[in-house]
C-alpha cells in the first residue's frame, strides 16, 4: 500500500536527521560491486546532502508519480524488473547504503510497497582519498583532464582512437578522443602525475583497465565529482589547496585550450588550440615542450 504524502515527508525527515552527519561511508569490495544487483529498499537511505532532502526545494511530487505509474505497469504487465534503471548507492556506516542517484525511483518504490530495487554499487572518492593521493604523489608537476568532456570522444566532430578489441570492446563503450593514449604517455614521460575528473559515478578499477587496454596508466581517479552542498564545497577548497602546495606546476586540458600555471614563476599562461581533432594532443605537446624548454 502506498503512503500518504505526509507520511513519508515525515519518514524523510527523520531519516536526514538520523544519518545527517554521523553517516561515513565504506569502500564496497569488488565482488560484491560486481555481483550485488538488488538490495531492500529498507537498506537504502536517502542522502542528506541531495536537495532531494532539502525541505525548500524537496521530492517533485510529479516525478515520484510518474516512477510509480512505470511500477505499476510493469507489476500488471509481469516484468522481471519493476524499475528498469538501477539506483547509484554506496555502502556506509552505521548500516545500510546511500543513494547517490535515484532518489525519487527510491521515493516511488518506498511508495508502491516494493521490497527490493535494482542498484549499483559505487565507491566514489572522498576527500580522505584524495589526500592519500596527494601523499602518494611521486613528481611536483600534475596534468588534469575531464574524463567526460575531454578524454571520451563524444560527437561527431570528434575523431576517436581505433575501437578497442573484441571482448574488451562489449565491456568498455566508451572511446577515447583520438590523441589521449599518446598524450598521456609523454605527460608521464616528461615528469607529470596524471589525473582524470569525472562527474559520473564510474568505479576507479573499471578507468583504470580501460586506459590499460589503451596501454596507459592513470595516476590519480576522482569520481563524483557533481555532487553538491555547503560541507563539500567548503572542503573542497581545502583540498584545492592541497593540490595548490603539492603541485608548484599545474596543467588543464580542454578540446579546445591549455591553461599552464606555475607557482615559481607565478606565471598564469593559456594556450588556444586550432580546434582540429586530428592535431589535438600533438599541438599540446609542442605548447608543452615549448613552455618547458624556454624555461630551461
Amino acid at each position: 500500500m502506498a503512503e500518504s504524502k505526509t507520511s513519508f515527508q515525515l519518514f524523510l525527515e527523520g531519516e536526514v536527521n538520523r544519518y545527517k552527519g554521523v553517516y561515513v561511508p565504506v569502500k564496497t569490495a569488488f565482488l560484491k560491486r560486481a555481483f550485488v544487483r538488488e538490495l531492500p529498499v529498507k537498506k537504502l537511505h536517502p542522502n542528506p546532502e541531495d536537495e532531494f532532502c532539502d525541505p525548500q526545494i524537496g521530492p517533485n511530487d510529479e516525478i515520484v508519480s510518474r516512477y510509480q505509474h512505470e511500477i505499476w505497469v510493469a507489476k500488471k504487465q509481469r516484468r522481471i524488473r519493476e524499475i528498469e534503471e538501477d539506483l547509484i548507492v554506496e555502502r556506509i556506516r552505521p548500516d545500510g547504503y546511500i543513494l547517490l542517484n535515484g532518489h525519487h525511483r527510491w521515493a516511488a518504490a518506498k511508495r508502491m510497497g516494493l521490497r527490493r530495487v535494482p542498484v549499483r554499487i559505487v565507491n566514489l572518492t572522498h576527500s580522505s582519498d584524495i589526500k592519500k593521493m596527494l601523499k602518494n604523489a611521486k613528481h611536483d608537476k600534475r596534468v588534469a583532464l575531464d574524463l567526460d568532456e575531454v578524454v571520451f570522444a563524444s560527437g561527431q566532430d570528434t575523431a576517436m582512437e581505433k575501437a578497442l578489441p573484441f571482448p574488451a570492446n562489449r565491456v568498455y563503450k566508451e572511446r577515447l578522443r583520438y590523441g589521449v593514449p599518446a598524450l598521456i604517455r609523454y605527460f608521464k614521460t616528461n615528469g607529470y602525475d596524471v589525473w582524470v575528473y569525472t562527474a559520473k559515478y564510474y568505479s576507479m578499477e573499471y578507468i583504470q583497465h580501460l586506459f590499460k587496454w589503451y596501454g596507459v596508466r592513470i595516476d590519480n581517479i576522482v569520481t563524483g565529482t557533481s555532487r553538491k552542498g555547503k560541507a563539500d564545497a567548503e572542503e573542497r577548497k581545502r583540498l584545492e589547496t592541497l593540490v595548490t602546495r603539492k603541485y608548484p606546476q599545474m596543467i588543464h586540458l580542454d578540446a579546445n585550450s591549455l591553461v599552464r600555471i606555475d607557482r615559481g614563476t607565478k606565471s598564469f599562461e593559456e594556450f588556444a588550440l586550432s580546434g582540429n581533432p586530428r592535431t589535438w594532443s600533438q599541438e599540446i605537446m609542442e605548447i608543452v615542450g615549448g613552455a618547458e624548454k624556454h624555461e630551461g
